[in-house]
């Protein structure tokens, strides 16, 4: 083993760990040393592809393209895709390992931690740097027995630890005195001290409170990581951070009904930053705007369900006025299949068996199978002439006539579908947009201009998190607490 390593728990969910690993990741990069993201488990239905066809969360990707390092399944060992409120499909180093009920799960988690430190400790002999990251809150007692997350995880493999607390919350002061009380001694000497993050507002004014912390927990204050603005232009891991996500005034308006277990959203980033676009999120109870020029259909974790979702909020009739008006729709991944005339599910693989009809828009169907796709791309398209990256991960294999009318030819092989009039598209492929040729392609025909493309939003916005960081804390004292 050769890396340092260092942990960064949090104080609950949405803190700013992701972040603060990904700014981390690009600033010391900057330095020279080859730096590894790792996290033991994570739940999302935002998945993205290693090159050696595993799947792994969207989170632990984004940190590794800030790391410059290629995709491995050992940064995130243990993804945890819901279904439902309590089944989620366990993924074990980038493979599908079943699908499981919570309770089912927090027994299942002790067999996995050989696993998960296997994963570490493999990154730990290739890179410089890991930077761990944890899940939600690291003191949950009632979690701690079966725990690979957190401090579980920190005293298998021996790593020293920061915790962060969100200010923009409030509270940040009594949620880490709190975790310093529910930890055992030997947890708390774990911790190296404490870094604020969203911090907003004058520094001399959170001194007493730095203070306080400091008096009772003996955690120095390790800095105040001011809001980010950076991160705006950033993909989004949780579907509730959807509606920062578009609000621009452009001419050209795309309605994206929000359905449940929605996956990889962050597909529509690139449109949702051109100024000629108007993305607007459709929330339950609201229907599609009239003035729509363009629906969307993303992907989804179980297409059955969504689809029945899609029924009861009265999406699908909105969909077919859209049609009669003249407008165009788009499936991708999930919401291609939903366009079909029936997702079928024999073996259960998304839920209970059976079948659901589809939107009856193109002349597919799909069938539910247990082999899933994990496919990286990046070639030309024969069609378009565009060149196209992204990714394929889906379980449904489609067919049907509909497919001899394909929107893509990627190396020779036809994907997707478009109907006769080339207003209704799909295809499996996430990540079309976030090519620029392809993307200025898709608008032109739609009528809007793509902006002229500049440097990679995602690369300038990883380079301004990690100079705020840089400006913010002291990045090699920060670097001596690894080990």
């Amino acid at each position: 083993m050769t890396a340092r390593r260092l942990m960064v728990l949090g104080t609950g969910s949405d803190v700013g760990k992701s972040l603060l690993v990904a700014g981390l990741a690009r600033a010391y990069a900057r330095r020279g040393l080859k730096v590894a993201p790792f996290k033991a488990q994570n739940m999302s239905n935002n998945a993205a592809v290693t090159a050696d066809g595993g799947e792994i969360g969207r989170a632990q990707a984004l940190q590794a393209r800030a790391a410059g390092v290629a995709l491995s399944v050992d940064m995130n060992p243990v993804l945890l895709k819901p279904e439902t409120d309590i089944d989620c499909q366990v993924v074990l180093r980038g493979r599908v390992l079943g699908r499981q009920s919570a309770s089912a799960y927090q027994a299942l988690k002790p067999t996995l931690r050989a696993e998960v430190v296997a994963s570490l400790n493999r990154l730990s002999e290739a890179h410089d740097l890991v930077l761990v990251e944890g899940a939600g809150s690291g003191a949950e007692r009632y979690l701690r027995p079966q725990d690979i997350s957190n401090m579980g995880l920190a005293e298998a493999a021996d790593l020293p630890a920061i915790l962060l607390g969100d200010e923009s919350r409030g509270g940040v002061t009594a949620a880490a005195i709190g975790h310093h009380r529910l930890w055992t001694e030997a947890e708390r000497a774990r911790v190296a001290g404490v870094i604020v993050t969203k911090f907003r507002g004058d520094p001399a004014v959170f001194a007493p409170a730095a203070a306080e912390i400091r008096a009772e927990t003996g955690w120095p204050v390790l800095g105040l990581l001011r809001w980010s603005e950076a991160a705006r232009a950033l993909p989004e891991e949780d579907s509730l951070g959807l509606g920062r996500r578009g609000g621009r005034t452009g001419r050209l308006v795309i309605a994206v009904p929000e359905l449940p277990r929605i996956a990889n959203f962050d597909d529509l980033d690139p449109l949702a930053a051109e100024p000629d676009v108007d993305l607007r999120w459709l929330k339950s109870g609201q229907p599609v705007p009239g003035d729509a020029d363009a629906v969307i259909l993303l992907g989804s974790k179980t297409t059955r369900p969504a689809l029945e979702a899609l029924r009861a909020e009265g999406w699908d009739i909105d969909i077919r006025a859209h049609l009669r008006r003249g407008g165009h729709v788009l499936g991708l991944c999930a919401g291609y299949q939903m366009l079909g005339r029936v997702v079928r599910d024999p073996e259960g693989i998304e839920g209970p068996p059976g079948e659901t009809p589809g939107l009856g828009l193109l002349d597919i169907e799909t069938v539910m199978t247990g082999d899933k796709r994990l496919v990286a791309v990046d070639t030309r398209d024969a069609i378009s002439g565009a060149r196209v990256t992204g990714y394929e991960i889906h379980a449904g294999r489609v067919s049907g006539p509909g497919t001899d009318r394909p929107w893509l030819r990627l190396d020779g092989q036809p994907e997707g579908a478009v109907s006769a009039d080339g207003r209704i598209r799909g295809s499996h492929v996430h990540g079309l947009f976030g090519a620029d040729g392809f993307r200025a392609a898709w608008l032109a025909a739609m009528g809007a201009t793509a902006a002229e493309a500049g440097p990679d939003r995602v690369e300038a916005a990883l380079d301004r998190l990690a100079d705020e960081i840089e400006a913010d804390l002291d990045l090699d004292a920060l670097l001596t607490l690894a080990r």
